[in-house]
């Protein structure tokens, strides 16, 4: 037993065993299990109430018959009574959560001829409630009184009955008179309530606030009778009263107990402890002004109404006052008379609202804006009221079904036809390549975030370039958007959209595309790009498609562009049945995990001439992809490849032009000038003798070095039984021969000199060796030169 039960215990243990006491105790628990205020302490409490009463603490039922106690003579913690009285107040049903169970609870006012008492019907309860009123008389049975916030209280429960008594059993209770006070006369007074009949002209959105850190959700109905308005607040759990009871405008509703308040604006009324009654009263209809949009100028406490003709998405901000951080949304409405912005704040930013809605806005501002093209705009606060899709009266309906049918969505073969610059479009399609945000400086010194896009719809496709925010976030490669508010720009060849703040980007289901016929990301990439073989390649080829294997790959190597930016180039060698051919990767994409026999698919590369031979290489605009397993299945398997690309070839037999021949030879007369210095500003060959006090002078540029580049270079013959020929190794090929790094070989240069190399230049001369090499004619010496790529064998 826990130390407070303990201590209650104490008290009674001459009067009851320790065992009983906790039996009981466990059994009242499972009789209140519905009260989240019931708990073991409430029910201890009980129990040494009715011993210290002397009541017999076995009786655990009462019956209908069993005396009724007046109100003034209940007592603190006596349980299983029955009281009688006519109910004076009658609260409705809220909801509570408690030890993770949603209930419901009611509270009723009751009176007798000695006072009166509020008692708590719980989520078992309720159902004997519907057959009463205000004004009826009840007796109920088999309840507990404990002390609440404002007294003494009854709490009912699961075997709780109730009855209905008769004016002759009870005919010194007091009378129930339900006066209905106009709104006019209203007036503020301490413990005072008011009953009113009146129609609801206004349910503004509800709000949510923070008290002593608790948050909180308030909505404030505006009513009307034939005498005045009046505002009539809920607080938290009442406010759910809007949707439980179905509560809208135009609606008439007795409120039975509302709770006047005074504020500078004049007095309201709360809802506490009363209970609003939705019917069929008699209550003047409300006449609504709806102001034509059309009619711009500033105004104040205004009605609109019209079709959501855009759309923008939520933007968060930082308040200078307090630093916290705020949420507005704009909007753009149409109603045949004009169109306008609207902004909406906080809380109702949250409204689910879709373009083609029709919208009606109660009690907002209009006010000049010399940022939108009609001057004015509409501004909300937290008393405006918005309605999503209200019944309006035919005329306005065909209006409004009018300007509905122009916003559908434009085909992308319209957007390439047409010659709009500058104009707000709406579009649908498929993200067919997705490249990578990049940063860029703008003219101010700031910096933004721009990312390509290419979307495809089936008759046609544009180039999206994302701004800001929009370029930052996760879009997925074939799946459909729709695009809303991108804006047109025209270019030499073909018409883009910008897309930034005022636009939207929605990713949308797989059922959309056959309502608007998008075909599938294949059938759109066959569409769009023109697959070709390596051999079928020409200079300036666009939108093709090149399926390959990776047969080398060089390391990256960073240069200076001209406005002193750092870039990074990467090139790697590909190669498919026909042929093989050199890609340059830039920047980003020169980063790319890349192995040898990794199958890749590009899309949209460039082809140029590159001095004798077309090479490839990617631009922004370029996809570099997965091949699917079909588009595997289509190339050579490795080994396969290496037969075709690296045709085996005899010295004698070697052309200008050959590329990727396998040649076995003998390695002899090796150079030990394997050392080149080279002009970091324009890659020019350093002199020996070009060394001053200063540094080392390019002859080409005139730049002082303090540093040269430095290329390994070894070159010698190479024989086999039909000839011989020039060779010359680079870089990594001769840090595999020599079996050292290339800033070691450099360190030992500086050091040493070249002749520390004499014995493994030695070892190496007579070296047979199979290499994979291109083929190029030295016109100076008028003979065939090999420029190996890769060593395949070595050995004596």
């Amino acid at each position: 037993m826990e130390e407070n039960l303990r201590n209650e215990y104490e008290k009674v243990k001459d009067k009851i065993s320790e065992e009983d006491f906790l039996k009981k105790i466990e059994l009242l628990m499972e009789e209140n299990e519905d009260n989240p205020f019931y708990n073991e302490m409430s029910a201890a409490e009980m129990i040494i109430g009715k011993l210290s009463s002397e009541q017999d603490v076995d009786q655990i039922t009462s019956d209908e018959d069993s005396d009724i106690i007046k109100i003034d003579e209940l007592l603190d913690q006596r349980r299983d009574v029955n009281i009688a009285g006519r109910i004076m107040q009658m609260s409705n049903p809220k909801s509570f959560q408690s030890k993770n169970k949603d209930g419901k609870l009611c509270n009723l006012t009751i009176a007798d001829d000695t006072g009166s008492i509020k008692v708590v019907f719980w989520t078992e309860n309720i159902r004997l409630l519907k057959e009463y009123n205000e004004g009826d008389l009840i007796k109920i049975i088999d309840i507990d009184i404990r002390k609440g916030y404002s007294g003494l209280e009854g709490s009912l429960k699961r075997r709780s009955t109730v009855k209905r008594l008769t004016e002759e059993e009870c005919p010194n209770f007091p009378k129930y008179n339900e006066v209905i006070t106009n709104i006019e006369d209203i007036e503020f007074a301490e413990d005072v309530t008011y009953n009113i009949i009146a129609r609801i002209i206004k349910i503004p959105n509800i709000r949510s606030y923070e008290k002593n850190g608790r948050e909180g959700k308030v909505a404030s109905l505006e009513l009307q009778d034939s005498t005045g308005k009046i505002s009539y607040t809920l607080w938290n759990k009442n406010v759910d009263l809007i949707d439980s009871l179905e509560l809208h405008d135009g609606d008439t509703i007795k409120i039975v107990g509302a709770v006047p308040r005074e504020n500078r604006d004049g007095i309201s009324l709360t809802h506490w402890d009363g209970r609003i009654i939705k019917g069929d009263f008699d209550v003047p209809d409300f006449e609504e002004n709806i102001t034509p949009i059309g009619d711009y100028q500033e105004m104040q406490n205004i009605t609109v109404l019209g079709v959501v003709t855009k759309l923008q998405d939520v933007k968060t901000f930082i308040r200078s006052n307090d630093g916290s951080e705020g949420k507005l949304r704009s909007f753009s409405i149409a109603d045949g008379t004009g169109e306008i912005r609207v902004t909406l704040w906080g809380d109702d930013v949250e409204i689910d609202l879709n373009k083609g809605d029709i919208v009606k806005i109660i009690d907002c501002t209009e006010r000049s804006d010399e940022y939108t093209v009609s001057g004015y705009s509409i501004n909300t606060n937290w008393n405006t009221q918005i309605v999503l899709n209200p019944p309006v009266d035919e005329e306005r309906l065909a209006i409004f079904e009018e300007i509905k049918s122009s916003l559908h969505p434009v085909t992308l073969e319209y957007i390439q036809e047409s010659d709009d610059d500058g104009l707000e479009r709406d579009v649908i399609g498929r993200m067919m390549v997705i490249h990578e945000a990049r940063e860029f400086e703008r003219d101010d010194g700031n910096f933004g975030v721009v990312r390509s896009i290419l979307l495809a719809d089936g008759t046609g496709k544009a180039e999206l370039a994302l701004w800001g925010d929009k370029a930052s976030d996760n879009y997925k490669l074939g799946k459909i958007y729709l695009i809303e508010n991108a804006r047109t720009r025209l270019g030499e060849m073909d018409v883009s959209l910008n897309v930034g703040a005022s636009s939207r980007i929605i990713e949308l289901d797989e059922e959309i595309a056959a309502k608007y016929n998008i075909p599938s990301f294949e059938e759109l990439e066959e569409d769009i790009y023109t697959y070709k073989s390596i051999d079928e390649l020409d200079e300036y080829d666009r939108d093709i498609k090149v399926i390959a294997r990776i047969i080398e790959v060089y390391d990256p190597r960073e240069f200076e562009r001209d406005d002193g930016s750092r870039g990074v180039v990467r090139n790697i060698e590909i190669a498919d049945a026909t042929g093989s051919i050199r890609l340059a990767l830039w920047d980003d994409n020169a980063e790319m995990p890349l192995e040898v026999d990794d199958p890749i698919k590009l899309e949209n590369p460039r082809v140029l001439y590159n001095e004798d031979h077309l090479e490839l290489g990617t631009t922004r605009n370029t996809s570099i992809l997965d091949p699917s397993d079909e588009e595997i299945d289509s190339l050579p398997t490795p080994d396969e490849l290496r037969e075709t690309i690296y045709p085996q070839k005899e010295i004698n037999a070697l052309e200008d032009d050959d590329r990727n021949v396998r040649i076995t030879g003998v390695f002899k007369d090796p150079s030990n000038n394997i050392l080149l210095a080279k002009c970091p500003s324009c890659g020019n060959r350093l002199e020996p003798d070009s060394e001053n006090d200063d540094g080392a002078v390019c002859s080409f540029c005139g730049d002082v070095i303090d540093e040269p580049n430095y290329l390994l270079m070894l070159s010698g013959r190479f024989e086999d039984d039909t000839g011989e020929v020039q060779i010359t190794f680079f870089d990594n090929l001769v840090e595999e021969l020599l079996e050292m790094d290339k800033e070691e070989i450099i360190s030992y240069v500086e050091e040493e000199g070249v002749g520390i190399f004499e014995g493994k230049l030695d070892d190496l001369s007579g070296m047979t060796m199979e290499v994979i090499a291109n083929v190029r004619f030295d016109e100076y010496n008028e003979e065939v030169r090999l420029s190996p790529k890769k060593i395949l064998d070595k050995y004596y």
